[in-house]
């Protein structure tokens, strides 16, 4: 345990990439087996422990902690985990500390009922640090910058081999992924996880630069296709398996059985996760977010926002492997495979945009026949379907974000390396009051796109102008005469049920601070309002 969350520590408090994965590959060299695979699990999100909730582990400090002075400590800390780890009483006397596989093993053979009495025990026996990774590893929230993606790349750094072989392999092996670690240090073969329908690492597209496409690129070259607003995802039909990843591997199949009934081929595509409205048109990125992330789906969610596929790309298809030929081959067989597809309308193709000009294709780009489009895609007619975000062959030129004036309203403190700066900040609009007069309502929320500096600024503006408290949240002075003025940037607006203002944001960020601009200049509800889709 002691080297476990020192590893956690560490990768908590560096932030360059590189150096994360110098600390997991010098980790994975040293810990032994079983640790390193839990860790592993832990670090990637695939450790399940039931046993243990958040709420148990406040029952826990509430009974060793006076509340208020809990209260008040949660607040200036902003971590639940960090908090109980600091302030936690240990007993003397306490047994020894216990190794990490233990740790998960032992709870995951517990019940709900027993599981709080073993970390009762456990956090007696640690100090600070070490209770900081317990319950962080309990809780599965470790926010300490590190990615799956990442833990892969640090995978392959350590055994000396490409992150794709890594990937390819990763849903078929199970934690603690012995068969995994003797592979990488060449004790055995590279385990086979057999025909279980398993994930592609996915071809990734870099952002275009205006003039990079005029100064650099022949039109002739490339082509494109409308770059739809839903979830890249990709669907695999092999050997009596179906199944469904999001493009960072993660198996989304439970939340969309729906898409998966509907597919009848035998291969891997890569494509668009979409919901379809009742008259055929695509519907907003919204409708599709009322299907995300669940565990189980009812038969009226599937029977109200019916989703369904739009193919990009052909990677497999009847036991060939199409990756290594040109685009221009994949999008004549991908196309002759929709046509003849007998799954019904859960699957269907992006069709490409014909231009000959980079300023007939701005065009296009400008006007899209459909709101739900967020630019252009630009493919390499001869390009492979290479693993990760290679230079060159595809490019994203996405439209303008939209931007608006919002006053800050509420903030909270952040995770990690943020967690004493107020970072995450909800900000509104104004509209006309239900008493006359006007009001702001929230919008949206964002926690990205200032620099360190500025989060400092922003930091110090809240402690200063504080009004009000709700636990980790506070509220700031915002009104006509007071308050800071946000520029937020964000790719489309849905309507929302469940939001105040009616109304939701899809990819806010912070574009930059506008201490310039009195708080009664924001932007009004009604120019959001006009900005929905019809």
């Amino acid at each position: 345990m002691e080297a476990f969350s020192a590893l956690l520590d560490r990768l908590s408090l560096t932030p360059q990439r590189n150096a994360k994965i110098a600390l997991l590959t010098e980790y994975f060299g040293n810990a032994p087996d079983p640790d390193r695979g839990y860790a592993l699990a832990a670090i990637t999100g695939d450790l399940d422990i039931p046993s243990v909730k958040p709420a148990m582990l406040r029952a826990l400090i509430a009974d060793r902690y006076d509340e208020a002075l809990f209260a008040m400590s949660y607040d200036y800390v902003g971590d639940l985990a960090e908090t109980i780890a600091l302030v936690w009483p240990a007993r003397p006397g306490a047994n020894r500390a216990p190794d990490l596989s233990e740790i998960v093993e032992t709870l995951q053979a517990s019940t709900r009922a027993d599981g709080p009495a073993h970390v009762e025990r456990w956090l007696d026996a640690l100090g600070a640090t070490q209770r900081w990774a317990l319950l962080k590893l309990v809780t599965g929230g470790l926010r300490i910058g590190v990615s799956a993606r990442l833990a892969k790349t640090a995978l392959s750094a350590f055994g000396d081999v490409d992150v794709q072989h890594v990937e390819e392999i990763w849903h078929g092996i199970d934690p603690p992924y012995e068969s995994l670690f003797a592979w990488l240090e060449g004790d055995q073969d590279k385990p086979e996880p057999g025909d279980l329908a398993l994930f592609r690492p996915v071809m990734l597209a870099t952002a275009l630069e205006e003039k990079a496409l005029k100064d650099r690129l022949d039109p002739s070259d490339y082509a494109a296709e409308w770059k739809w607003d839903g979830v890249r995802v990709q669907a695999v039909c092999e050997n009596g398996y179906k199944r469904l990843y999001s493009r960072t591997g993660d198996e989304i199949s439970g939340t969309f059985p729906d898409v998966l009934a509907g597919l009848d081929f035998h291969g891997a595509i890569d494509g668009e996760l979409l919901v379809r409205r009742k008259d055929g048109s695509v519907a907003p990125f919204g409708e599709l977010q009322q299907r995300l992330n669940r565990k189980t789906v009812s038969k009226k969610q599937m029977t109200d926002r019916p989703a369904f596929i739009r193919a990009y790309d052909l990677l497999t298809l009847e036991g060939e492997d199409w990756r290594k030929k040109p685009f221009a081959e994949r999008r004549q067989r991908l196309e002759k495979m929709i046509e003849t597809h007998e799954g019904g309308d859960r699957l269907d193709i992006s069709p490409l945009v014909p231009f000959e000009t980079w300023e007939e294709l701005a065009k296009h780009r400008a006007d899209p026949p459909a709101p739900e489009i967020e630019g252009v895609m630009l493919k390499r007619w001869d390009s492979v379907y290479q693993p990760g975000r290679p230079k060159g062959p595809w490019f994203k030129w996405k439209q303008d974000p939209y931007l608006i004036d919002a006053v800050l309203l509420y903030a909270q403190r952040g995770h990690g390396k943020r967690s004493s700066f107020y970072s995450d900040y909800t900000f509104g609009v104004w509209r006309e009051g239900e008493n006359g007069g006007d009001e702001l309502v929230p919008v949206g929320k964002a926690y990205f796109g200032f620099t360190d500096e500025e989060l400092k600024q922003i930091d110090r503006f809240v402690r200063d102008n504080t009004i009000d408290r709700f636990g980790p949240v506070r509220a700031v002075k915002a009104d006509k005469e007071n308050g800071l003025v946000l520029e937020i940037a964000f790719e489309g607006l849905n309507r929302s049920a469940r939001h105040k203002s009616g109304v939701a944001m899809r990819f806010p960020r912070i574009h930059r601070l506008r201490w310039d601009k009195p708080a009664a200049e924001a932007d009004r509800l009604e120019t959001l309002e006009a900005m929905l889709p019809d």
